[in-house]
This record gives structure tokens, sequence and C-alpha cells, in this order.
């Protein structure tokens, strides 16, 4: 766990967790420290006793964040031992989870408990999963889970290693991989909410699978997403 900077943002890393295919990911929450010194989770990772005590030397959870339909392996435990917590689900993600009561469903407009603090935009028009993306103001942090990527060459082994190459998953730079640039079917409906996203003064870019960009941050969105139009 990196400490809480000045601005409230603090980033955790989680265990490995095995997809389909066997391919293997790394995991990785934001914690933000709201106005109200309430927290907000993103996309949580396994809540083993370590992490749970971390979190709660924080403060009190109040909402936790699904980003996608992807992220969701944790939302059960991270329910159950916070109760009081709100649950907020990307568009998709409440028809295949009946079983976890959300509050809401992620759109454009920020929920009132972050807005002025956090952004947000919905990224649609893809097929495997529509996501949300978030800046948060006071450290000029954008937040991406899936639909940036970079891994080491050899993070995946044997097959796995080729396949991904060709997604393109080991660019040696942050990218939107292959199957996702693939999965884009409606391009024009994708177009303003990446316009949106670039739009924000991005100071530091955080992604789920790939390292923190701390430097040149705003060059490295614009390149990524510049293929979309």
């Amino acid at each position: 766990m990196n400490g809480m900077d000045q601005t409230g943002l603090v980033l955790m890393d989680g265990p490995t967790v095995t997809g389909l295919g066997g391919f293997v990911f790394p995991t990785r929450m934001v914690v933000i420290r709201l106005a109200n010194d309430r927290l907000w989770v993103w996309s949580p990772i396994a809540l083993d006793a370590a992490t749970k005590q971390a979190v709660d030397a924080l403060g009190l959870v109040s909402d936790i964040i699904a980003p996608n339909s992807l992220h969701d392996l944790a939302l059960t435990d991270w329910h159950a031992a916070y109760p009081s917590a709100r649950l907020h689900a990307a568009p998709g993600l409440a028809k295949k989870r009946l079983d976890l009561d959300f509050a809401t469903t992620l759109s454009d407009a920020s929920d009132p408990a972050w807005a002025g603090e956090i952004d947000q935009v919905v990224v649609p028009g893809n097929a495997i999963t529509t996501e949300v993306v978030f800046f948060h103001r006071a450290s000029g942090t954008v937040i991406v889970t899936d639909l940036l990527q970079e891994f080491p060459p050899d993070w995946f082994t044997g097959w796995r290693r080729w396949i991904a190459r060709w997604d393109g998953m080991t660019r040696h730079t942050l990218s939107v991989p292959n199957k996702f640039r693939l999965a884009f079917t409606d391009k024009p409906a994708a177009r303003p909410a990446m316009a949106r996203i670039r739009e924000w003064p991005c100071e530091q870019l955080v992604v789920a699978h790939g390292p923190v960009v701390h430097e040149d941050a705003q060059a490295v969105l614009d390149q990524a997403f510049a293929w979309l139009g």
C-alpha cells in the first residue's frame, strides 16, 4: 500500500487473479478520502485481514465502485464487511450480479456524495464491457480500469505470451488492448466520452493493470486514445 497523499488518495495492490483462459492479472484499487472524511473505494481488491485493517485505519467506507462488469470478484466480501456502504455498478453489472443490492448504476453524472470532487464518464459502444472512467480533481488523477493496460514482456508464459503480444498487452506503453479496440462496435458513441476524458487536466494516470504514470500523463492518455479519433 502506498501512503495516502495530501489530496486524500491512496493506491493498494492486491493478489493476482486468474481470468478466462488462465490469464493471470494483477489487481489494484484506489481509495479516496472525500471531503466528509468518508472513503470512496474503486475496484476493490480481495479483502483479507491486512487489507481491511489498512482500510479501516483510513476511515469509514461509504461508497464501493465497480467500474465495469469484469471487476466484481471481491464485491461480495466487501458488501458483507461494510453493509452500510453503498455499492455502485457500472452499466450492465447489476444484471450479472443479481445477488448484490446495488444502490446506483453509474452514469455520466457524479453521485451527490462525491460531486465536485470526482468526475466520471461512461464509455459506451464496447461489446466486452461498459467502463466508467473517473477523474479525481484534487490530485489530477484519471482512473482507468481495463481500457488501458501494460504488462511486462515476461508477465505471461507459453502460448499466453503470444496471445498477449498479439493483443498489445505488452506494448511497452499504456494502450488499449486490441480485443477492446475490436470490441468498440459503436465508435461514434464512444468518441464523445473519450473527448471528455481527454479534456480532464490529467497529472497522474492510474490503471488496474499497468504502471502508474506520474510524468507526461496527459500525453500518454492522449496517445493511448488517439486511434479512436
